[in-house]
């Protein structure tokens, strides 16, 4: 029964239970239809979905009880493939390899159940728990089908911002990025204020979102939390920082009081103005008072205001960055009782031909009273007709001609009452010209966007009037003392007069002064500089004095280019100068026109200045007059030079040594042409290879490293700094001197001992070949026999017995004499050839006369 079920179980691991869509999500077909078991068997499934999350650990159950066998298995979605994860076949849970891939894999004590730990992604799928309970009587088979589902959890987003600084108006768009995540994910992005208030801004299933018509309310902190069925994470807060403003200021106004004409306060009091403009970034402020600027910050503050104060007062706004402004004016006007003394004051009227005697008590209710006295009785007549025109608050005026008057300083008294005051006050005001003549300047704004002319005549009483008048309708009305001529930079005429009037009431002619706009002049030392190669060299560029600013002077070098600071060019220069310095001076660089600009209102000029850059002269020939090898291994070269036609030096400051190599000497045992061939595809043509000599005193030289088997040509070349001379004609270097005795004598030698060996060689060719050739033999040797006959029996045919021959030094049985070969050992250089009596190993009976005697030749050939 085991068997069957066992069986039964590893047939359901080689069938494939499910199928799979084209998306790889899992098919489940029903389990009947894959298992095959005997009808009496009862099969039960269940089928359980289990969530896991990576890295974290999942329990698969597989029954509620141990069942007496099970069998684990594993099916990746998009497979077929069924594998086995654990199984107990009564003997204890064994875990498969493969199991390691899916994460920690344990079994549960006292169960069948699974659990895993450091869960993996590859463990997704469908787990299969193959129970068998009962096995020892009718057989209960469960299959539990554990699909399960491993989610990544959502990784820390980070979010990115198309612009962070935006302008107002402007489109963005935000992204919210995320590394890891099982889907579905959902987004939310999340705005937080200054304040610290969170709300949201935007939420789906998109991780991108596009803000239109971006406004300042979007300022403030952003992030973004990613949320899937495992987790939810925030990205870090990114801060959008809109740009917008300014607007329109607001101006505060303390103590608060106003008027019909504006904002109001009590002489002595402090009044504190604040502007405040929305703009990101924040604005900048400056305050005007009567159109002149007074104060920058956003409070201005005046401690014990007085009566002068009065007037408007206005508020510029500036946004730096967007480079936008707003304003906004008000007026202010100091009440004060009357105090003190009436102000009595002279203005022109009529064009300047008339004065106008004003009488004032400013301040108080009701507006004191005020009276001129004196001679006035052509002035009441001109009043009468003219007291419409006045209208002077707490004060009187009247008219005077000018042709009335007489003097040039001239006092007029105005008395002045008050209800409140228990005296009358009087003051007077005297009229009298200006000092002085009429000033005229001209200035160029920092920005160079425009020309100011400016005239002034300042003081007398009352004011002069000036105007300019200009050519080509250049001019400016009429203001009293002072007037400015506004002209866009480069407008102006030049040459053409711009002249100032200047009309007082007590004068019956305008007094004038004038100014004729030039365009800059520019100077130099010298129009054409020369300088030798290698030198620097300095070009100087000045502006001639002129009451007209001009622009920093340029310079440009001979291809055209402005010129910087940089390892080549070195700028030194003031308002009124520009020196170039040329560094390391180049013919062929260098040379040319250089070019130094500048301009002001009216015009430009510019100076060109030549730069020659001359070679140092040719420097005189030099002669090579002796090139030798210092030794027979051709390696080093002695060469000496002379330099032609000078007795001194001068005219060079050092030498080129230059050697080329003409060819190769062939090999002694090859051919001399296919050697030279060899050679030439070897080394191949060489370019001249120099030697730089630094040292105009110096007359040789030795070259070393040279390769033994080349010839070589050398040259001398003079040089003068950077010019180069004319070469010297080649030459070849000479064999060293050598002493011929030695080799004579070592060759003589070496004659005598080769002879001396063919002799010996000779001789053993007849001795063993004495039979062949006996007269030979017998012409060598029987003189010698006949005469040693007294000493020695040495029979010829003792020598033949001896085996035909001498085969072995001591080595033969008979008692024949033995022969020692010479045998040379080369190279050969001496030999000694000896014959010496030996002793035979096996000596003859004493008694006989014919007693054979042992000869051993020996030659000794010994090498050096």
């Amino acid at each position: 029964m085991v068997a069957k079920l066992l069986g039964l179980a590893f047939l359901y691991l080689t069938a494939s239970p499910f199928a799979f869509t084209a998306h790889g999500n899992p098919v489940y077909p029903v389990p009947t239809s894959s298992v095959k078991i005997n009808p009496n068997w009862e099969v039960v499934y269940q089928d359980t979905d289990v969530y896991g999350v990576v890295n974290k650990a999942v329990i698969l159950e597989c029954g509620t009880t141990v069942p007496d066998i099970y069998i684990w298995s594993f099916t990746k979605p998009g497979t077929d493939a069924i594998k086995a994860v654990v199984y107990n076949l009564g003997k204890g849970p064994r875990i498969q390899q493969f199991a390691e891939t899916l994460g920690k894999l344990t079994i549960i004590s006292n169960s069948a159940a699974v659990s895993i730990e450091k869960l993996l992604l590859a463990a997704h799928g469908l787990f299969t728990c193959q129970a068998f309970y009962n096995i020892d009587k009718e057989p209960i088979v469960y299959y539990y089908y554990v699909h399960l589902t491993v989610r990544v959890p959502v990784s820390k987003p980070y979010l990115l911002l198309s612009d962070v600084s935006p302008v107002e108006g402007s489109t963005m768009w935000m992204q919210c990025n995320l590394e890891n995540g099982t889907g579905p994910i959902q987004y939310v992005w999340q705005h937080e204020t200054r304040s610290g208030n969170i709300t949201v801004v935007a939420q789906g299933s998109s991780s991108a979102i596009n803000v239109t018509d971006i406004n300042r309310n979007h300022t403030g902190w952003y992030r973004c939390v990613a949320t899937n069925a495992v987790n939810s994470e925030s990205s870090n807060r990114l801060w959008l920082d809109t740009i917008f403003g300014p607007d329109i200021p607001r101006i505060d106004v303390t103590p608060y009081s106003i008027t019909e004409r504006g904002y109001s306060a009590l002489e002595r009091e402090t009044v504190s103005l604040m502007c405040q403009a929305q703009s990101n970034p924040a604005s900048q402020y400056v305050w005007f008072y009567n159109n002149s600027q007074v104060y920058s910050g956003p409070q201005f503050t005046i401690t014990k205001v007085l009566r002068m104060h009065t007037g408007d007062y206005a508020c510029l706004a500036q946004n730096t960055y967007l480079n936008t402004r707003s304003k906004k004016t008000i007026s202010l006007t100091v009440y004060y009782p009357p105090d003190g003394s009436p102000s009595c004051s002279v203005e022109p009227a009529l064009n300047h031909t008339a004065l106008k005697l004003l009488c004032t008590w400013p301040g108080g209710f009701p507006s004191p009273s005020l009276d001129w006295t004196g001679d006035l009785e052509n002035a009441r007549k001109i009043q009468a007709d003219t007291e419409q025109q006045s209208n002077v608050q707490s004060g009187t005026a009247i008219l005077l001609p000018s042709g009335n008057l007489t003097s040039n300083n001239t006092l007029f008294r105005c008395m002045g009452s008050h209800p409140t005051l228990k005296q009358s006050t009087e003051c007077g005001t005297r009229t009298y010209i200006p000092p002085a003549e009429p000033v005229c300047f001209a200035f160029v704004t920092n920005n160079q966007q425009y020309l100011m002319l400016s005239c002034s005549w300042d003081g007398g009483a009352p004011k002069a009037l000036v105007w300019w008048e200009g050519p080509g309708g250049q001019s400016k009305g009429g203001q009293e003392n002072s007037n400015i001529l506004v002209l866009r930079y480069g407008t102006a005429r030049s040459g053409k007069p711009y002249t100032c009037y200047a009309k007082h009431p007590l004068l019956m002619e305008a007094k004038s002064c004038r100014l004729t706009l030039e365009a800059p002049v520019l100077l130099t030392q010298r129009r054409v500089v020369s300088v030798y190669e290698g030198s620097d060299v300095q070009l100087t560029c000045n502006l001639r004095a002129n009451y007209l600013p001009a622009k920093e002077i340029t310079w440009f070098n001979n291809q055209g280019i402005d010129v910087r600071d940089t390892s080549k060019y070195m700028l030194l220069r003031t308002i009124g100068w520009a020196n170039l310095t040329v560094r390391d001076a180049d013919e062929m660089q260098d040379s040319g026109e250089y070019r130094c600009s500048t301009s002001n209102a009216v015009g430009g000029a510019e100076i060109n200045v030549t730069l020659v850059v001359k070679k140092h002269p040719m420097p005189p020939n030099a002669t090579l007059i002796r090139a030798t090898y210092n030794s027979p291994k051709r390696t080093e070269v002695e060469l000496e030079w002379q330099v032609d036609g000078v007795e001194e030096k001068g005219g060079w400051t050092g030498f080129h040594l230059e050697h080329q190599w003409v060819s190769e000497r062939p090999n002694r045992r090859g051919s001399s042409n296919e050697s030279q061939l060899r050679m030439e595809e070897r080394i191949g043509p060489q370019d001249w290879q120099c030697t730089i000599i630094q040292e105009p005193d110096a007359r040789s030289h030795t070259v070393r490293g040279l390769t033994p088997t080349v010839t070589y040509q050398f040259r001398i070349i003079p040089i003068n700094h950077r010019t180069i001379g004319h070469p010297s004609p080649t030459k070849t270097p000479a064999e060293p001197r050598h002493n011929m005795y030695p080799a004579v004598i070592g060759a003589a030698i070496g004659g005598m001992l080769f002879a001396a060996i063919l002799t010996v060689l000779l001789l053993i060719f007849i001795i063993r070949n004495r039979h062949n050739n006996p007269r030979l033999h017998d012409m060598l040797f029987g003189l010698q026999h006949s005469q040693s006959r007294e000493n020695i029996n040495f029979p010829e045919d003792e020598m033949v017995r001896g085996s035909e021959g001498i085969e072995d030094i001591g080595g033969s049985s008979s008692p024949g004499p033995a022969v020692s070969i010479p045998r040379a050992s080369s190279p050969l250089t001496t030999s000694h050839l000896s014959a010496t009596p030996t002793p035979s190993s096996q000596a003859p009976p004493p008694g006989e006369d014919n007693e054979p005697v042992s000869v051993t030749i020996t030659v000794k050939a010994t090498g050096s």
